[in-house]
């Protein structure tokens, strides 16, 4: 599933055009993006947790070239999986 494809189904669901189902999806995703960047964590129960995971510096190396190279330091989205979830994937 895509984001077209949640917002088809919330305006079919929901009797919503989708213009209003594209708000809303905008919405949520907006203050997950703003939620990840000021406090690094967001929980939603029976579905999973997103975090942001922090990457120190460190030496890499570029596969064309083969040369040594400084990767900076730099965060990452995480998610993990809540219980309820792995449950229902796994039957």
């Amino acid at each position: 599933m895509n984001k077209s494809d949640l917002i088809f189904k919330l305006a079919e669901k929901h009797n919503l055009t989708e213009n209003t189902a594209t708000q809303i999806i905008d919405l949520v995703f907006d203050g997950f993006k703003e939620a990840l960047k000021n406090d690094g964590r967001i929980e939603i129960r029976g579905f999973g947790s997103f975090s942001v995971r922090e990457y120190r510096s460190y030496k890499g190396r570029n596969p064309r070239m083969g040369t040594v190279v400084d990767v900076k330091p730099k965060k990452s989205p995480f998610f993990k999986t809540g219980k309820e979830l792995k449950k229902r994937v796994d039957y």
